[in-house]
């Protein structure tokens, strides 16, 4: 048997299949960043018996957003829209995991109230936040220059990722993950391209990990170990990223994670920037590289087939493999890989934002023809 079909053990968590869908930003919530209607069909589709879905990258503050319409988890209301979430996917039979995300830097005036992003250090990135125009249409813009967070304010973002965490809980969801991937917060914390600090947050290594594991401690503090996780991306740029030595700095914060007893590590591998394939660098750090310092589950995610994520596991490189761009289009893809049934093309042009169309519209293979 194919042994993405073979069983998995995810902290407490028994599965009947090692395919993951990947944390996706979709930017469908109602008003306030709440999950509504259209977001519990998405998750409801998507989720079969003894699968693992990851939820969007969700903003644990008011001034965590990249994204319009990307959804939150700072207030009661945010609970609430998400448990509809979690029930419609443990009717299904599935499980679900809440992704806690700060943008930090990659934040937004337009997104959060008219404040200047904080991060780190005032380092700006050179990529691209969505927002909504004047008439209401989304659009990208430039990200600006981020304002340093002084020492005395970095317990409280620490304080807000535990918040999170406990409405997470109170929303039904079977983990949580911190988003330390993918040049958000966390990540401009451990990276040295983006942290200039000279203070116990900056400079060593051990410095620059410090914000994650405060972090991780305190979401621990209100969930067990087992129901945690934590994703990264070291072989990527995407954020305008980089870090003068990746397999020092990644290898160590695995190896420490390692000693935590984590639901799982989820990895981003280096072929993927964003949303985009590109061509990796021999040297860049893969998931291949931290199964090596890290013993526990490890999911693999970056531009993955059928065949290759079959490969990966057989390998023993990872233990699940998580599916972004073909989740998308495919809400039964578990079904159409175990089957061997063709898959549906995506539509980039629906990604990000708007309704149904390219969202919940997508045919099942059992009732509608390929696309």
């Amino acid at each position: 048997m194919n042994t993405l079909f073979t069983p998995a053990q995810v902290g407490p968590y028994s599965l009947g299949h090692r395919v993951v869908m990947a944390p996706l930003t979709r930017m469908r919530t109602d008003a306030h960043n709440v999950p509504g209607d259209l977001m519990v069909d998405y998750y409801a589709q998507r989720a079969s018996s003894g699968g693992l879905l990851i939820s969007d990258a969700t903003s644990v503050s008011p001034l965590g957003f990249a994204y319009v319409g990307a959804p939150g988890i700072y207030t009661e209301a945010h609970a609430h829209g998400w448990r509809r979430v979690t029930d419609a996917v443990h009717a299904k039979g599935g499980r679900i995991f809440l992704q806690l995300w700060h943008a930090g830097r990659q934040a937004h005036p337009a997104n959060i109230g008219a404040q200047v992003p904080i991060a780190p250090s005032a380092v700006r990135a050179y990529e691209h936040s969505a927002i909504h125009d004047e008439n209401g249409q989304v659009i990208e813009v430039e990200q600006v220059l981020p304002r340093a967070l002084a020492p005395e304010e970095i317990p409280g973002v620490i304080e807000e990722f535990r918040y999170a965490a406990a409405l997470a809980k109170q929303a039904g969801f079977d983990g949580v993950e911190l988003h330390a991937a993918n040049g958000y917060l966390p990540d401009q914390f451990l990276q040295d391209g983006t942290n200039h600090r000279t203070d116990a947050y900056g400079g060593s290594l051990e410095n620059r990990a410090r914000f994650l594991f405060e972090v991780l401690d305190a979401i621990g503090s209100v969930w067990d170990a087992c129901q945690i996780a934590v994703r990264l991306s070291p072989g990527s740029s995407y954020g305008t990223m980089s870090d003068s030595d990746p397999h020092a700095t990644f290898g160590y914060v695995a190896r420490r994670l390692g000693g935590y007893g984590l639901a799982y590590l989820h990895v981003v591998e280096p072929r993927v920037r964003g949303n985009d394939d590109v061509a990796a660098a021999a040297s860049a750090v893969s998931a291949k590289d931290l199964r090596r310092v890290f013993k526990g589950t490890l999911i693999a995610a970056g531009g993955f087939t059928a065949d290759s994520a079959h490969r990966m596991i057989e390998a023993g490189d990872a233990d699940l493999v998580a599916f972004g761009r073909l989740f998308i289009s495919n809400p039964d893809l578990p079904e159409r890989l175990r089957v061997g049934a063709p898959l549906n093309r995506y539509d980039r042009s629906t990604f990000y934002g708007g309704n149904a169309r390219g969202y919940t519209d997508y045919s099942f293979h059992s009732t509608a023809p390929v696309m």
